[in-house]
């Protein structure tokens, strides 16, 4: 189920080495879809890698929260920020993991039938915005926002870099669903996770956030995540740095501005802040001529993933102020 990769070109999952291949490992048991692309395009950063996989082991997969129900969250989310890429691959594993008539309704754009479903998928898709009080119980508060979090931010390093094309159409998904990969998808969508396994992992950390618990799975895994992100501000001049933190910070946390608008600076002035601001706000329309403006011999996949997300980080961030 991996597709083409936009901008870079990530060495293949059965050649990795080292901490990317324990990150392989752990996807085929723990996630089953092996070398799956949205892990394999941070591939060239493993630290990237590394805190993604983490935070959507422990939040997503991990905990006491029902796994359909997190689901929907991530749907919802992807839903608010059009990531075809992501949609397509949630109403694959709702209908992987049982749930056929779920899956088929998002699949159409209907509301679930299920109230307490539509409560769920209406609070990912508003989360940043009015979402009304949280569908789930207090003690699960860090499973549904970690879950609603890492979709932000893989939402905009799918859209950004990786190829709509790779997506499979409904009969494809049913004919995946019937294949040895397919079954072996869904035993693992039923599997009781133990919360923390993905941590050894992972090669950095960070401040945790204020809400999940501290030294809790979900939190090492975010704050490993968020410093590996933040990384990339490296790459930009100090200038562009605050630049794009303010732009963002202006930014209501919820509707796409639009790309001709004075907050995006010119491929000419500023490749830099450009190609960040348009992975934390408007990812669906980077251009390879965007791409092209900014990078330069010196410029290796390893700094496209860092810079692409650390503009996604930025963006998560301020939802995340929002809460």
């Amino acid at each position: 189920m991996t597709g083409p990769f936009r901008f870079t070109s990530p060495a293949a999952p059965d050649s990795a080495t080292g901490v990317a291949a324990d990150v392989y490992a752990q996807l085929i048991t723990d996630f089953g879809v092996p070398g799956a692309s949205t892990f394999a395009v941070l591939s060239p950063s493993t630290p990237l890698m590394t805190g993604f996989w983490a935070l959507v082991r422990e939040s997503l997969l991990a905990g006491q929260a029902s796994r359909t129900n997190k689901e929907l969250v991530a749907t919802g989310v992807s839903l608010a920020n059009n990531c075809h890429f992501c949609i397509n691959a949630h109403t694959l594993l709702l209908y992987a993991g049982g749930d056929h008539v779920l899956a088929e309704t998002i699949g159409r754009g209907d509301t679930p039938a299920d109230p307490a479903h539509a409560r769920l998928l209406q609070w990912g898709k508003a989360i940043g915005a009015d979402a009304g009080p949280p569908p789930f119980p207090p003690e699960q508060a860090a499973e549904y926002i970690g879950t609603a979090l890492t979709f932000h931010f893989i939402n905009r390093i799918a859209s950004a870099l990786l190829s709509d094309n790779s997506l499979p159409s409904h009969e494809q998904k049913l004919r995946f669903l019937g294949t040895t990969a397919g079954r072996h998808l869904a035993d693992t969508i039923k599997r009781e996770l133990r919360p923390g396994d993905s941590l050894p992992l992972l090669e950095m950390s960070g401040p945790e956030p204020s809400w999940a618990a501290p030294g809790s799975p979900i939190a090492v895994a975010y704050g490993a995540l968020r410093e590996a992100a933040l990384t990339g501000a490296g790459l930009l001049s100090e200038d562009d740095q605050a630049y794009v933190r303010k732009t963002v910070s202006d930014w209501d946390g919820v509707t796409p501005p639009p790309v001709t608008g004075d907050w995006l600076p010119g491929r000419d002035d500023r490749p830099g802040a450009r190609l960040a601001l348009l992975a934390a706000l408007a990812p669906n329309d980077i251009t390879g001529d965007d791409v092209t403006a900014w990078r330069t011999p010196q410029h290796s996949d390893h700094c496209l993933v860092h810079l692409v997300a650390y503009g996604a980080i930025t963006a998560v961030e301020r939802v995340e102020e929002t809460l």
